[in-house]
């Protein structure tokens, strides 16, 4: 199943900073395992902000709750999460046409 999420990241400014460098480490860590296995890939991160549209590949929504559960950093996190499916474009192939 794919799925579209969007992650804002807010940190608060009061947090430790080692903690904070701590935890950002172990997620870049654990986004990097998850793109080699083919589950997270970053579309793009946003501009002027700590936050990124991705693509998630998993199995299930169960699988991504997991996964988002499991981020360092989700306890910061706003989270959007939209499922997708396979869209099949209303041009028809050109052998199919003749």
């Amino acid at each position: 199943m794919l799925f579209h999420v969007h992650m804002l990241v807010d940190i608060p400014l009061d947090l430790d900073k080692t903690y904070v460098e701590e935890l950002k480490a172990k997620e870049k860590a654990l986004s990097q395992d998850l793109q080699r296995q083919g589950k997270w890939t970053h579309i793009w991160r946003i501009a002027g902000q700590y936050a990124n549209i991705s693509i998630f590949n998993v199995a299930s929504a169960g699988e991504l709750h997991d996964i988002l559960m499991s981020l360092p950093l989700y306890p910061f996190m706003q989270v959007e999460v939209t499922a997708l499916c396979q869209h099949y474009s209303s041009v028809k192939n050109e052998e199919e046409a003749h």
